[in-house]
């Protein structure tokens, strides 16, 4: 029946981990990935020992760069701060993202990891978001800057600052699948957010908290205008 969702798939996800990367921005989609029956996610990293992220919480890599499938449905990026600075600074990282989001499917990223993707070329051209401190430096790699909460620019899906990844893993499974599963996979994980202050975007928070988190940024937005400097 036309009102039946798509169950079944045999997607290929990569989800890239890497040192001190932010927990949240990766587990928001694994989840709504994970839910994806017939799907294969890998969790991808640079060797297969467990990644410590920049909350502590320990996630463990079930494939290297080498084991990763050359071709997959879905690349995806989480972000952070200094562990993304590195990763934008380290060769193989740039390099094996560069290689596998020519190929995929879907290129994809939340909050900085959208930096991640500009240093390996893959947004020139393209609207696209990132953490709002930190999302005019897309234009450093000739992205555009874009002020929405989740930009979905031809293959490219990029996601705002960490729990827009909860959002973004939503869309991606209404564009592999179709919108009813997506909206089953939403019930089942009871996604109906009432925050209990208005202070999580930058157009309502006080101005007094938007000083104090554009400070925090500082140091983070002078090494991302170096590293992306540094590969053209």
């Amino acid at each position: 029946m036309a009102d039946e969702p798509l169950l079944d798939g045999n997607e290929q996800i990569a989800m890239l981990l890497y040192p001190q990367c932010t927990a949240l921005d990766f587990v928001g989609p694994q989840y709504a990935f994970a839910c994806l029956s017939g799907a294969t996610v890998h969790q991808v990293a640079a060797t297969t020992d467990p990644i410590v992220t920049d909350t502590g919480v320990i996630l463990t890599p079930t494939a290297t760069f080498d084991q990763c499938p050359p071709d997959v449905d879905v690349l995806f990026i989480p972000g952070g701060t200094n562990g993304t600075l590195a990763a934008m600074r380290d060769d193989s990282v740039v390099q094996f993202v560069a290689d596998l989001g020519a190929r995929a499917r879907w290129v994809t990223s939340v909050c900085t990891g959208s930096l991640l993707l500009s240093a390996a070329g893959l947004l020139r051209g393209y609207r696209a978001t990132s953490h709002w401190a930190a999302r005019d430096l897309l234009a450093e790699a000739g992205a555009i800057p874009t002020d929405s909460r989740v930009v979905v620019d031809r293959n490219r899906v990029t996601g705002a600052g960490v729990s827009a990844g909860m959002d973004l893993g939503y869309i991606i499974l209404s564009l592999l699948r179709d919108q009813r599963y997506a909206e089953t996979v939403q019930l089942m994980a009871e996604y109906a957010p009432q925050p209990p202050f208005d202070a999580g975007s930058p157009h309502t928070a006080p101005q007094a908290t938007r000083t104090m988190v554009e400070g925090m940024f500082t140091e983070f937005r002078t090494g991302v205008k170096e590293a992306l400097n540094a590969t053209r």
